[in-house]
């Protein structure tokens, strides 16, 4: 919603500058987005008129123009306009004046001749871009007026941003009811005078549909001048509200809209026949409409029709083939209350919006039709002249919205507010926006007006006392109660903790949207069966994720667009996955038939380490991640499986298990997910379970050996079916309590090792805490760990 201050202030002037009443407006639920001034500052400038306009002796498309400005003698003045004519009034910027961009006018010649001055167009004073030609001024304009003066461009333009609940505030009029009651300044309503009729002229109105539209109003005037010219103020006053000034009828209707806040719709009633039916469309109707779009109704679509045609989408859009021209010579003229559910979202579903359907479907006030009529016959007497009829009425009180009593208890809103306001307070903050309270002793009975469609409940009223005390009023102290130090449990991790390490080997942490791309579910997690948003908010987030891989994949995406080839991200947060056959509330704030697991998930790809001098270049690999994850992890060891996972590459994937619980998965991503998302080189990503990671082992501690540790190289021959996870836990398995450390630092397969097999090479540490070792007992323990690996995996010791 855009208006002018200056035009805001013939209704309400209160003592407070332009910032101050923005920020009062905001402060109020009024958000105002910006303010700007109508014109750029410029000085010197007045209105001018040319009295000779002749060609140039030294230039073609020069004019040497005598130009009198009020002064008392003709100023000279070269112009170039090629509109410059005798008797033309344009403004005239005088010696000495300052143009927007701080261009001073000096005295000059030009191809040998003296001019004082310049006559200025539109793009020159900072008003438009058009510079075709001088800005003509009209007749009546005073010569040596102060331009500034004459246009009014000492104002400034608001835009404000209104909430879907706060219609009353789409006009003039509702902006400055509110700036009264704000400000306590007298609000001076538009002047509204009954138009008496003076032709028998009228046209019957039969309401078809009356729950969608209970009220109509409509007026015949003849003799109307259509090629009237509007006035500048109003034209003003419309093109600083964002509206373009199209013909007088039109114009009219407009500033009405803007000035009351009822839309307003003229017909040629020439080109009507019968009367005028509000009904909904019949089979097969169709209908053209003056953005010259022909538009097939919905069967709930509300239509204006005469006896022989559709006419106009009600409440949206007139027609084209009943449209106002300027030859018209005799109007009808339409007011009317539409039911906000007989609007809402029938000028979306064919692609457009007027500001007539902005308002109808958030609610106008039902009483407005009348005044409105009257409003607007005034000024077409005023501007277009014209002879008006009887205003014929069309009401169904049945089918008009109803006003009911809202409760409000004193003492809960003091509850509410946490501040002590009386009785006579509340009544009279009430009372200051338009609400009939009547007071019942124990509790207020409050009776909204019409132009409010938002006060249905307590809580409602509570908010407009908060509103017209003021936000800035109510004190904000600091909360005030008795805290203790919790003992932070060392069997556990905070997310901050998971977060900042993982941050410290490199990764950074990002945050994407738990709504993703529905083919993002088929491709990365092979989900048939997405939970689907009722209303997404665009069609690419369509549904929740399952997992937080495409999220990260996207991330990946994007940066190898911007020619980013390093990338190390992770995210924690929710995913939502179907939790079929389960009944009654899941934990932590689940869903019955869903759940909402928590994950950690992160993303390598490109150099496995930044450009430096020190390393040579290198692509990271699956060891990399492997080695980050298990740093998260550590002391607590991981174990690792191969896997099948649809966003991963088949044979470079492996299952995450911890404490013989799988919690996630690590791999490669797939080749086809990496050519279709154009990743470049294939990433490295994990998914784990949050929850697994915030685990912690309890510190405990252990006596420190003093003796010297014996190592000794194991190299067995297993088959080529058994990893080296298997081999490994089948060494710890037998492994006596002298054995300190079993790692793994070989694999072969190759010559000297039979087809079919490998060889993993171990290094084994053993020490005791009393006393050292003797090479008997490290031979008993090698030969224990030899015979328990064969019969566990079939490995012998490579000779």
């Amino acid at each position: 919603m855009q208006f002018s201050e200056n035009w805001l202030r013939t209704f309400v002037n209160p003592p407070l500058d332009s910032a101050a009443l923005a920020h009062l407006l905001t402060m109020a639920g009024l958000e105002v987005e910006e303010t700007r001034p109508v014109a750029p500052p410029f000085t010197g400038v007045v209105v001018a008129r040319i009295v000779e306009a002749e060609k140039h002796p030294n230039a073609d498309k020069l004019k040497l123009c005598k130009v009198d400005i009020g002064a008392g003698e003709l100023l000279q003045i070269v112009c170039g306009a090629p509109n410059a004519a005798v008797g033309m009034k344009a403004p005239c910027a005088k010696v000495g004046a300052r143009l927007p961009g701080d261009f001073a006018i000096e005295a000059a010649k030009l191809r040998g001749v003296e001019s004082f001055g310049m006559l200025c167009s539109a793009r020159e004073l900072g008003l438009s871009d058009d510079h075709a030609g001088l800005l003509a001024l009209p007749e009546e304009a005073p010569v040596g007026a102060d331009i500034r003066a004459y246009l009014a461009l000492d104002d400034t333009r608001f835009e404000i941003k209104l909430t879907p609940n706060r219609a009353d505030c789409l006009s003039l009029t509702g902006i400055a009811r509110e700036v009264a009651a704000l400000a306590g300044a007298p609000f001076t309503p538009a002047p509204l005078t009954l138009v008496p009729p003076v032709t028998d002229a009228r046209r019957a109105i039969a309401l078809d549909a009356p729950k969608a539209c209970p009220r109509y109003c409509g007026r015949i005037i003849g003799g109307v001048n259509a090629r009237a010219q509007t006035p500048g103020w109003m034209k003003d006053r419309l093109q600083r509200s964002g509206i373009r000034a199209i013909h007088a009828l039109v114009d009219i209707t407009n500033y009405v809209m803007l000035e009351l806040g009822q839309p307003l719709h003229v017909f040629d009633n020439a080109r009507l026949s019968g009367a005028i039916h509000v009904r909904l469309p019949r089979p097969g109707e169709e209908l053209l409409l003056l953005n010259e779009q022909t538009v097939k109704p919905a069967p709930d679509t509300l239509l204006i029709a005469d006896e022989a045609r559709a006419l106009a989408l009600a409440g949206i859009m007139g027609g084209e083939e009943s449209g106002v021209t300027l030859a018209t010579t005799e109007i009808f003229l339409e007011s009317a209350f539409f039911a906000p559910e007989a609007v809402a979202g029938r000028a979306r579903a064919h692609g457009f919006s007027s500001d007539a359907s902005h308002r109808y479907e958030r609610g106008v006030d039902f009483q407005l039709q009348r005044p409105a009529i009257e409003r607007a016959t005034q000024l077409i007497l005023d501007i277009c002249g014209g002879a008006p009829g009887p205003v014929e009425e069309a009401r169904s009180d049945a089918d008009l919205p109803q006003r009911r009593e809202v409760r409000l208890r004193p003492a809960r809103a003091r509850q509410v507010l946490g501040i002590e306001l009386d009785d006579d307070i509340l009544r009279g903050l009430l009372e200051r926006v338009h609400l009939q309270v009547r007071d019942l002793a124990v509790e207020l009975r409050v009776t909204p007006p019409a132009f409010r469609f938002d006060i249905e409940i307590e809580e409602d009223l509570i908010e407009e006392i908060a509103r017209l005390y003021g936000y800035d009023n109510i004190p904000a102290p600091a909360p005030r109660a008795g805290l203790s130090m919790l003992a932070v449990p060392e069997s556990a991790r905070t997310d901050w903790e998971v977060r900042h390490r993982l941050a410290g080997r490199g990764f950074q942490e990002v945050v994407n949207f738990a709504f993703v791309d529905e083919a993002w579910e088929h491709d990365f997690c092979a989900n048939a069966r997405p939970i689907r948003l009722a209303n997404p908010i665009a069609s690419q987030m369509s549904v929740m994720r399952s997992s937080l891989l495409p999220g990260l994949i996207a991330n990946l995406a994007s940066n190898r667009k911007r020619q980013q080839n390093r990338v190390r991200v992770f995210e924690s947060g929710r995913c939502f996955v179907r939790a079929d056959g389960e009944s009654g509330a899941g934990a932590d704030g689940e869903v019955p038939g869903f759940a909402q697991p928590r994950r950690l998930a992160a993303l390598a790809a490109g150099p496995a380490l930044p450009e430096q001098w020190g390393e040579a270049a290198r692509p990271v690999d699956f060891y990399d991640l492997k080695g980050d994850l298990e740093a998260l992890f550590a002391p607590r060891p991981l174990a690792f499986a191969p896997v099948a996972a649809p966003a991963l590459h088949p044979g470079r994937a492996a299952a995450v298990f911890l404490d013989g619980r799988r919690i996630g998965v690590i791999g490669e991503i797939h080749p086809q997910w990496v050519q279709r998302h154009e990743l470049g080189g294939a990433p490295i990503v994990f998914e784990i379970d949050l929850e697994a990671a915030l685990a912690a082992v309890r510190p405990a501690n252990g006596e420190i050996s003093r003796m010297p540790a014996a190592l000794r190289d194991l190299a067995l021959v297993v088959p080529v079916s058994v990893s080296a996870e298997q081999a490994l836990a089948a060494l710890r398995e037998a492994a006596p309590e002298v054995v300190r450390e079993i790692s793994l630092f070989d694999v072969y397969q190759g010559r000297g090792v039979e087809p079919g097999h490998k060889s993993l090479a171990f290094r084994i540490s053993m020490q005791d805490t009393q006393r050292t070792l003797e090479d008997a007992e490290v031979d008993a323990v090698i030969s224990g760990l030899l015979l328990h690996v064969e019969r566990a995996v079939g490995g012998r010791l490579r000779v």
